[in-house]
């Protein structure tokens, strides 16, 4: 069983900057693939980013360029840095991962743009 618990959204104007944080109970150190997901009021989740056991990283096209994945083993935290946010970009942002044949998500953690 892993636990999930993101942290580090909040209100940010248009242009702004925002550092995600997901601390895991379980070693990120042997998860198979951890990732960012959102979602916005009346629409689906969306895949945002994910980084895999030996480092490879994947991002939403909308995103690339804008929003970094990362992590900490010493920590055991998984980050996603996010610049340049736009009012598209508010949502539910949720911490995902892959560990033990199972898939665990956090509770997720508001971000809202606005000006």
């Amino acid at each position: 069983q892993v636990q999930l618990v993101e942290s580090g959204g909040g209100l940010v104007q248009p242009g702004g900057s925002l550092r995600l944080s997901c601390a895991a109970s379980g070693t990120i150190r042997d998860m198979n693939v951890m990732g960012w997901y959102r979602q916005a009021p009346g629409t689906q989740r969306e895949f945002l980013a994910s980084i895999t056991i030996d480092g490879r990283t994947n991002y939403r096209d909308s995103v690339k360029g804008r929003f970094t994945i990362s992590r900490d083993y010493a920590k055991n935290t998984l980050f996603l840095q996010m610049n340049t946010l736009k009012l598209e970009d508010t949502a539910v942002y949720y911490c995902n991962a892959v560990w033990g044949g199972g898939t665990y998500r956090g509770q997720g953690t508001q971000v809202t743009v606005s000006s």
